[in-house]
């Protein structure tokens, strides 16, 4: 073979001669019709050409063929060879396919020490133009999992129109580097089969209880059942005319929490996004007549970053689309946006305003000490978007109608109100997070607020006790305005009272809400079927508690801190993080306890259960105990001046030696840019900015494990089930069908293999057992975010360049990696000495293990 380039006049440029068959003989094979590596035997074994039936005149070539070699090589990488276990492999079939190659099959293992050639890929069409077209669509048709390759660069090249015109130069890729980045495979099937497999072996949430799907008890909606409602007047009338309408209504408004603050006070704040979408369509078109839906905001944020690979902005978008006639509600906690700590300004604005331009029409908003400037941005910011309500709180604590009490009186909350009227709400709320408000002060507290402000007003409270039923029959006696209530299966305890019993009770009196008691209670059996499913998540209150009356604990945190205390190995304790909760709430100076402000109380108390310490012991000495960070930032002021003033000396003390870490007042000027830049950007940096740490938990799961929010809940929290389809709808019209075959015992070093089958494919997906102890020592990970970690690039075998205690320059070749006819240095990318080395001379490693550390100082 003679392989020649370039073609001026007829003038050829040699390259080099092979006398042995070449890599490309498919291509010649394919349009000549000959077999090449035939006739070379046969001619080896004494024929001639004649014999063959071949001579010059003979050959004719038909048509137009080219090939395309796929490897096991990472162009995004430097081509740098990839290893590992193929875990599914499909390859391209059909017409004018040809594909030459060693045995691939899904299981097979790719050393570092052969060709990293997978296999041959060869295409013939009519003419040039066909077998272009049939190359595409072949790449398209191949999937290999487990191991990198290059089948997206192929792509990315045969779509590039200077390489098809035969344009093409010795730095055509150098020239392209779009080239070695396009088409990366999003890989969604396997990505989301070991997020299955893994919940399969360790099962963190138990075994599965629940076979029903919870969508089969929605209730049928038509699109006649769809009609306006409070948003459409929202847009009609404006904030102002929207609130004046609601003071002047008779029927009593009504807010549904189920969305929120339901799950968020009975199951931790874990329901998932697509268990929530999938009752918007069936609210919507059942509960019209519903002042809002309270579906964002508080902890659903946080959460859905930390613990649920969601990102919330997705969540708000998605119910916007299903329940577009009902005003969506939020809670935002003032200057602490969804956070828990104050942020500058303009982290505020943009929030609000990505908020409303998302979906949200209702804010409201408040701050855990009642302080009114913490609040005044938000209020602001929801005023200047011209289309959204600012609905602003009075967090009401204790007990307003008793004799002893000499804060948190009815003079207190009337002066409060009257701080905020003047701020610019458009609506008052009185936000009862505890389920402290009894009937009797309820109806006081409404009656001197609706005869002192203009403004309608919105109660809020908690059932904990079981009695706030009652408290709301006695405000709507004084005139409130709007309450808010939850679907009875999520109602009651730490959650809201029961939507169904509100509307029986008021049903043909002067308060009538309006609303169908059979449309409320269709909704019913969906939410029941909902939270059987996450039963693992459940707050751990049977029933009404009167203790509520004494510790305080919002409703809001209850379930989620009894899930932190037996995080802790604290749940059978939780009478006692109960009384150190009422305790530290004394030694603190009586707080409003909402988010963060109970998050500070929370934290002190499972502190000091959880370290065995006396109250009384840690009050007269706190400086020599360890204090929660958020403690620590309370008492330096973070969250504002609390309503009784500072608790001294006990604040004075626990300050003592302590370094408060004090947050940045001002943004950078690149985090301004990317807040005033287009929605996509924005969402991004709100998240980074308000939670980085769960941000980045977000951002891992979504690349090691795709988007989960696709999985159903209950493959999502319990795994796969033999015998059982598991059904995963990417998205419209794209679906994948799991089933689970075996699982392997462990194996030394506690690993399982879990046969899975993807489309009818066999899947072998390899997971740790995190149950199964093992003395096997597992390979040290560099931390990336550790400059003197020097990792190995990929696969292969490394030898090491310096020993303990050698001086090292940024650049420096610190080892060199061999793998698959591949030899490359290793650099170090800061200089210091060689503090450690983590393998041996010469080892074998994997792609990321930690090879030596460098102490830049």
């Amino acid at each position: 073979l003679v392989d020649t380039v370039g073609e001026r006049a007829g003038q050829h440029v040699f390259i080099e001669m092979n006398p042995r068959i070449q890599v490309e003989h498919t291509v010649t094979e394919e349009v000549t019709d000959v077999d090449l590596v035939q006739s070379q035997l046969r001619i080896a074994a004494g024929e001639t050409l004649a014999d063959l039936g071949l001579s010059q005149d003979s050959v004719r070539l038909r048509g137009a063929a080219l090939q395309s070699r796929i490897t096991t090589e990472d162009p995004a990488n430097g081509f740098r060879p990839d290893v590992g276990k193929i875990t599914a492999y499909r390859s391209a079939g059909g017409a004018g396919v040809r594909l030459d190659g060693g045995t691939v099959y899904a299981g097979a293992e790719i050393s570092p020490h052969f060709d990293s050639m997978l296999v041959k890929l060869t295409c013939r069409g009519r003419d040039y133009e066909s077998a272009v077209r049939r190359a595409r669509r072949a790449l398209a048709e191949f999937r290999v999992r487990g191991v990198s390759t290059n089948i997206s660069f192929l792509q990315a090249v045969l779509d590039d129109p200077d390489f098809i015109a035969g344009n093409v130069a010795t730095s055509f890729i150098d020239e392209r580097p779009e080239l070695l980045t396009a088409r990366v495979p999003a890989d969604r099937g396997t990505k989301l089969l070991n997020w299955l497999a893994d919940v399969t072996v360790n099962k963190p949430h138990g075994e599965l209880t629940v076979e029903l799907d919870p969508a089969e008890k929605l209730p049928a909606v038509t699109e006649a059942e769809q009609r306006p409602g409070s948003r459409q007047r929202l847009q009609e009338l404006g904030p102002e005319g929207f609130a004046a309408e609601l003071r002047a209504q008779t029927a009593l408004a009504v807010t549904d929490t189920t969305f929120r603050d339901a799950h968020q006070s009975l199951l931790a704040t874990r329901v998932r996004t697509r268990d929530l979408v999938a009752a918007g369509k069936a609210v919507s078109a059942k509960m019209p007549d519903l002042l809002s839906v309270e579906a964002w905001g508080g902890a659903t944020y946080d959460v859905a970053l930390r613990f649920l690979g969601e990102d919330p902005w997705e969540r708000l978008a998605a119910l916007r689309a299903e329940m577009p006639n009902i005003c969506l509600q939020m809670l935002l906690r003032g200057r602490n946006t969804v956070g828990y700590t104050p942020y500058p300004e303009a982290v505020t604005k943009a929030f609000v305003q990505e908020a409303a331009a998302t979906g949200i029409d209702i804010f409201r908003i408040f701050d855990a000490l009642n302080d009114v400037s913490q609040m005044e941005p938000a209020i602001r910011a929801v005023r200047e978007t011209g289309t959204a309500v600012a609905e602003v709180a009075l967090c009401y604590t204790s007990d307003m109608l008793d004799p002893e009490e000499k804060l948190y009186t009815l003079d207190y909350y009337l002066d409060l109100a009257q701080r905020i009227v003047d701020a610019g709400a458009h609506i008052l709320a009185i936000k009862d997070m505890a389920g402290l408000l009894r009937p009797a002060a309820a109806a006081k507290l409404v009656t001197a607020l609706r005869d002192r402000f203009d403004l309608p007003v919105h109660l809020h409270t908690h059932d904990t006790a079981g009695g706030q039923l009652a408290t709301l029959l006695a405000a709507s006696n004084a005139g409130v305005d709007a309450v808010d209530v939850a679907s009875a299966s999520l109602a009651g305890t730490t959650s809201q009272p029961s939507a169904s019993a509100l509307v029986a009770a008021l049903a043909h009196t002067d308060r009538d809400t309006g609303m169908s008691l059979e449309n409320v209670s269709s909704l019913e059996p969906y939410w029941e079927a909902v939270r059987r499913v996450y039963a693992p998540f459940e707050s751990g209150l049977p029933g009404p508690t009167g203790r509520v009356y004494r510790h305080e604990i919002p409703g809001g945190q209850l379930s989620n801190l009894r899930q932190q205390a037996i995080a802790l190995g604290l749940g059978e304790r939780f009478e006692a993080v109960e009384d150190m909760y009422t305790a530290a709430d004394r030694m603190l100076g009586r707080l409003v306890k909402v988010t963060p402000s109970s998050k500070v109380v929370g934290d002190l108390a499972l502190q000091l259960v959880g370290s065995n310490v006396e109250p009384a012991a840690f009050e007269e000495n706190p400086q020599k105990y360890d204090i929660p960070d958020s403690v620590i930032g309370f008492l330096s002021g973070e969250l504002g001046d609390p309503p009784g003033g500072w608790p001294e000396p006990f604040r004075t003390k626990a300050l003592q030696g302590r370094t408060v870490k004090v947050r940045d007042a001002e943004l950078s000027a690149e985090d301004q840019q990317a807040l005033d830049g287009d929605s996509a950007t924005r969402r991004a940096t709100l998240n980074r900015l308000l939670f980085e740490g769960p941000t980045r938990d977000f951002q891992t799961t979504r690349h090691t494990f795709g988007d989960v929010s696709v999985l159903d809940t209950r493959d999502y929290l319990y795994g796969l089930q033999q015998g059982s389809e598991h059904v995963i709808q990417l998205e419209k019209g794209v679906r994948l069908i799991a089933t689970l075959e075996a699982v392997s015992d462990a194996d030394e070093r506690g690993m399982r293999t879990v046969m899975c089958t993807l489309n009818g494919q066999m899947r072998p997906v390899v997971v740790r057992d995190r149950s199964v102890h093992t003395d096997v020592k597992a390979a040290e990970k560099a931390d990336p975010a550790q400059p003197g970690h020097v990792a190995a690039p990929f696969a292969g075998a490394v030898t090491l360049g310096v020993a303990e205690g050698d001086t090292v320059q940024a650049g420096d070749t610190v080892a060199t990696i061999e793998a698959m006819k591949m030899e490359a240095g290793i650099t170090t990318t800061v200089g210091g000495t060689v503090k450690r080395l983590a393998i041996g001379a010469v080892e074998q490693v994997q792609g990321g293990d930690l090879l030596l550390v460098i102490d830049p100082s």
